[in-house]
Formats: C-alpha cells, structure tokens, sequence
C-alpha cells in the first residue's frame, strides 16, 4: 500500500491520496487499509517517513558535511513531492512517532557531521545553520526563485556543491 501511495504521491501530489485510490491502486479491497492506517494521516505519516529514512540512508553514504548537504539538496530535486510531504506543516510528528524518529535521525545525522567538521561551534546553533542553509537552497531551487541571473549556467548540483562547501568551510 505504501508503494500505491508512493505512485499517487508523484503523480497526483499530497492532495491525490485518498486510502480509497490506495486500496484500488493495490489491488485490494477498499477497506484493507484501515488494517494498517487508521486515518489518511496515519499513511501520509508513513510516507513521510519513509521519505526521512530514505535521506538519512543516503546521508549515510556522504564522507563529509558539504557531501551530506548535496545529499540533501539532491533528494528534494529528486522526489520533490515526497519532499514537500516530510515537511508539511500538516503532519503532526508528535501524533505519529514513527515519522518523529525517522526525522530526529536525520537531523541526528547532521549534527553529528557537523560536531566532526566544525568542533569548536556550538554544535545545535551550526546545525541548524546547516539544516537551514540546505532546506532553504532546495526550496529556492524547488520554487524556481533563481534566476538564470542568480544561478548562471551552474546546473542545481554544482551550485549545490559550491553552496556547502562554502559553508563548510567558513564553519570550519
């Protein structure tokens, strides 16, 4: 059922999903989802979810903070749809604790890179430098806000790898 809603997620958006077009889409009875989500909320959670794990198993693949930051950046390009849906504002986390610990392992992730390049800062302030500096890149890029002006001829990754690095750097 998670593999139907995927497909409606790229498809049709967060709005698109309804536990009814899952049920159909997977072949089964229009009721089989109540069996493992309890609401839309509770599906559109696990989604989420899934979205985080998938970032933080790629993050995981990164030798460094500027690698994990292109990570991030490249998902969000990649799966902007599952993207917007980690971080809507209307997901509770705190209803559905699955989705708030596959986000705290994300961010644990970060911090953790960012406790190893710039150990001398304080670690929640750079963090969340960090988490800011490419969650706000990828909504730019997302939202189509720069310009060829701003970018140049740059395609979004290198302006990516020249963003965190930058960063990186002046953290260090």
């Amino acid at each position: 059922m998670l593999a139907a809603a995927g497909e409606l997620l790229v498809e049709k958006g967060e709005a698109g999903i309804s536990l009814r077009e899952v049920a159909r889409r997977a072949g089964v009875s229009h009721n089989a989802p109540y069996r493992h989500f309890p609401d839309r909320d509770s599906l559109l959670a696990a989604l989420a979810a899934e979205g985080f794990d998938e970032l933080s198993e790629r993050s995981r693949q990164a030798d460094e903070l500027a690698g994990l930051g292109q990570c991030y950046v490249a998902f969000a390009l990649e799966q902007p749809g599952r993207f917007a849906l980690m971080f809507s504002p209307g997901l509770d986390k705190s209803r559905h604790p699955e989705l708030q610990a596959a986000a705290l392992q994300l961010f644990d992730l970060l911090r953790e890179a960012v406790r190893q390049a710039a150990p001398k800062r304080d670690v929640q302030i750079a963090t969340l430098a960090a988490w800011s500096l490419v969650h706000g890149l990828s909504q730019l890029l997302l939202d189509r806000q720069l310009s060829e002006t701003l970018l140049g001829e740059q395609p979004a990754d290198a302006l990516s790898e020249q963003v965190t690095r930058l960063f990186t750097e002046g953290l260090g």
